[in-house]
């Protein structure tokens, strides 16, 4: 069940997430990273940048002059980090009770085909990934988690590895 997922392991190698951490702080707790701004640094070398809510569309899209309005609805990600040409739109989905996040997890082929859709000219590539707490571990979920990986999402579990995000040699 956890095809594509991960789970526990060594913040070296991995963005741990706690409840609603965001990605910036994850970055500082490891040795070697800094923030400054909504720009990463590693070892004093810009690697990527952070975008968040409405700061994907008052940075990243107003810099490289895309009118969000080719999208009938702005989408407003938890968090997103620039690497390269590789936009990472990351949702934070911690659940403790049965929900309405289960049926939210099935829209993320929607959701990505319309931020490839707004980063389409570009040339920026867009991957979708959910941060899960260990309650979508459950076996009820294997079926929605299959259809994530399927439909070229990714999904982990409380964490993601700096080499996926390719701020860390694999």
């Amino acid at each position: 069940m956890i095809k594509g997922g991960t789970g526990g392991g060594n913040t070296q190698s991995g963005l741990r997430f706690e409840a609603r951490i965001n990605i910036g702080e994850a970055l500082t707790k490891i040795p070697g990273f800094e923030i400054k701004g909504h720009e990463v640094y590693k070892d004093g070398v810009k690697v990527a940048h952070l975008y968040s809510k409405h700061k994907l569309y008052t940075l990243l899209l107003a810099e490289r002059k895309i009118d969000h309005r080719i999208l009938s609805k702005k989408l407003l990600p938890d968090e997103a980090i620039l690497v390269g040409d590789t936009l990472y739109i990351v949702e934070m989905k911690f659940q403790f009770v049965a929900g309405s996040v289960d049926e939210k997890l099935q829209t993320c082929d929607f959701k990505k085909r319309q931020y490839s859709k707004l980063f389409n000219e570009s040339g920026i590539i867009v991957q979708y990934i959910y941060v899960l707490n260990d309650w979508f571990k459950k076996p009820e979920y294997k079926d929605v988690l299959e259809y994530v990986s399927e439909v070229g999402c990714h999904y982990f579990f409380n964490e993601i590895p700096l080499s996926f995000l390719k701020l860390q040699e694999p």
